[in-house]
């Protein structure tokens, strides 16, 4: 059997190769959703299983853009792409992000900035670090390049079948004095900007969450539900794996009756609060011990 470590090393290294494969997929006229699906497929293969639903968010989109249903959105030259995506291998997750410039270099110091407060903060990592510490260390490096964190997203601790636990790993030094400890699993996800260094909820993404399970009257929606719980538990999902099972129509009649009871919950879009600005992304998982294992590396 199995040790946990050994589960959060697997679902690491399964993301990191999702990652590296997902990053040669974003070329000029490259569809969301063939990308998001090809990446899915890789991570099949590996025997692992999306920890959420690939994100694929466009220059001053921080993050949640999940290709919809269909969607005919395409990669044009110059776009700056978060590429953020999970794995999860019996409910152990490795998150993982990246930044792509598509066809051009007009904005390598923006990824940079991101990239490099991700290398100085796992610098830090190890039992008794205070979050706050690593705040600093991300703020201190992104306005070095001369760009901003985004001060309203975070990283995170991260548990068994829970993206998001409950201790926040902020960009900036929040005067969070909660410590690390041996054995925690985090994820840490810093956001250069060169706008406010604020994001705001936008348009909805179709990536959702089982948020408040509870009975249903409504057959449609009880067999949906029934579904999501057996298939992703807390894990975000997308509508779209839904329709492996089942048509559009019963798909979008049972999830807005559910979330209109606060049963599933549906992310927004997060973009800068500045429209005309950009935003790079990068993100690794990070084991917590002395030296910190990088799961995602």
């Amino acid at each position: 059997m199995e040790s946990e470590l050994e589960l959060w090393k697997k679902s690491g290294k399964i993301a990191s190769e999702a990652r590296e494969y997902g990053k040669e997929l974003l070329k000029e006229n490259a569809n969301f959703l063939d990308i998001s699906n090809k990446i899915e497929e890789f991570i099949a293969k590996k025997q692992g299983k999306p920890g959420f639903p690939v994100q694929i968010s466009l220059n001053s989109l921080a993050a949640h853009y999940t290709p919809f249903p269909e969607d005919k959105s395409v990669l044009q030259k110059g776009d700056l792409v978060k590429l953020d995506l999970g794995v999860h291998i019996e409910g152990y997750i490795g998150d993982t992000a990246l930044t792509h410039e598509v066809s051009t270099n007009k904005n390598q110091d923006l990824i940079k900035a991101s990239k490099e407060a991700l290398n100085e903060a796992i610098k830090l990592c190890k039992p008794g670090v205070k979050v706050c510490e690593i705040g600093e260390v991300v703020n201190e490096t992104i306005n070095s390049f001369g760009f901003k964190p985004i001060k309203n997203l975070s990283g995170h601790k991260v548990d068994r079948y829970i993206l998001h636990s409950n201790i926040s790993i902020p960009n900036f030094n929040n005067g969070d004095k909660t410590k690390l400890e041996e054995g925690m699993v985090i994820a840490i996800e810093p956001f250069a900007t060169t706008g406010l260094g604020l994001v705001k909820e936008g348009k909805l993404s179709s990536n959702y969450r089982l948020h408040n399970p509870k009975p249903v009257r409504d057959p449609i929606s009880r067999e949906v539900l029934k579904f999501i719980e057996k298939e992703f538990s807390t894990l975000p999902f997308a509508k779209r794996y839904l329709l492996v099972k089942f048509p559009l129509s019963k798909v979008n009649f049972a999830l807005s009756n559910l979330e209109k009871q606060n049963i599933v919950y549906q992310y927004p879009q997060l973009p800068e609060k500045q429209e005309d600005c950009l935003v790079s992304q990068h993100e690794h998982t990070i084991y917590i011990t002395d030296p910190a294992i990088v799961l995602t590396k």
